[in-house]
């Protein structure tokens, strides 16, 4: 083979080889940027995915997730239905001095009240979290913990104490699914 044959083969080579190395350089890229997107939008929610998951399949979650609540007809409540809620939290809240189970109870169900006025599909409690991660993921480990403290008050197995962390992590979500700063705290 002549001499010239043998560097159109180098040559050819050499760039097969650079577009390799572009390819996995892009797609280590674009993955950093996604893994980046996605905890910047989910903070504490994508750890704990992560963790619980792994973090490719944390990931496809969490973009499915937000696939999901993209798709919903999500909206903002009226000032009527804000005031309507805000004076049922107040009441709520005023309850847990003589029923601090009672009061945890109908913050659960005043929670999903809102977020069923504002759009949510309100099935189960863990697409319920899911699905609020994606607008509210600064709030939506408030709500897990809310929430089991909840399940233990039903078990009987939760103090007053708890009880009231769990008021605590309930109005920070209420509060924020009514998109006010400061609702009755």
């Amino acid at each position: 083979m002549e001499t010239w044959m043998w560097v159109v083969i180098a040559v050819v080579v050499a760039v097969v080889i650079l577009c390799v190395i572009a390819a996995i350089w892009w797609n280590q890229r674009s993955r950093h940027q996604r893994t980046e997107r996605l905890q910047g939008k989910f903070g504490q929610e994508y750890d704990r995915t992560v963790e619980e998951k792994g973090q490719k399949q944390a990931e496809a979650d969490l973009a499915d997730r937000q696939e999901r609540v993209e798709s919903m007809p999500i909206q903002r409540l009226s000032p009527e239905q804000t005031a309507q809620f805000s004076k049922l939290w107040t009441a709520t809240q005023a309850r847990f001095v003589d029923d601090p189970g009672g009061a945890v109870t109908d913050a659960d169900r005043l929670v999903a009240d809102v977020m069923r006025s504002r759009g949510y599909p309100v099935g189960d409690f863990e697409q319920r979290a899911a699905d609020v991660s994606v607008d509210h993921p600064q709030v939506v480990a408030n709500y897990r913990a809310a929430h089991e403290i909840a399940v233990r008050h039903s078990r009987a197995e939760a103090t007053t104490e708890e009880l009231r962390q769990a008021m605590v992590h309930y109005r920070a979500l209420f509060n924020d699914l009514l998109e006010v700063a400061g609702v009755s705290s």
